[in-house]
């Protein structure tokens, strides 16, 4: 919707700390999170009819945008699902 925020933290409070630590371990999750927020800000600014491009090109944004957070979120509940293990369990 029109000025809703749709940064990963809103999207998917739940997963505030493992966005977190995957944005510090996981290189691809990061690249993927740096790529969605700029999705995101031109979108926003769009909207915000800061720029005017085609409808075509905001829905193809809209549409990138989705794609990434999907990827996201497939990641993160795979990330929260995972067993955790301490060192001397792996022995």
């Amino acid at each position: 919707m029109f000025g809703e925020h749709h940064d990963l933290v809103h999207e998917f409070p739940e997963y505030r700390e493992q966005i977190h630590q995957l944005k510090l371990s996981d290189h691809h999750f990061a690249r993927l999170f740096d790529e969605y927020h700029t999705v995101d800000r031109e979108v926003r600014r769009i909207e915000s009819q800061i720029e005017t491009p085609s409808d075509h090109y905001l829905e193809s944004l809209k549409k990138r945008r989705l794609r990434l957070k999907d990827e996201l979120y497939e990641m993160l509940r795979q990330h929260s699902e995972a067993p955790l293990y301490s060192q001397s369990e792996q022995c």
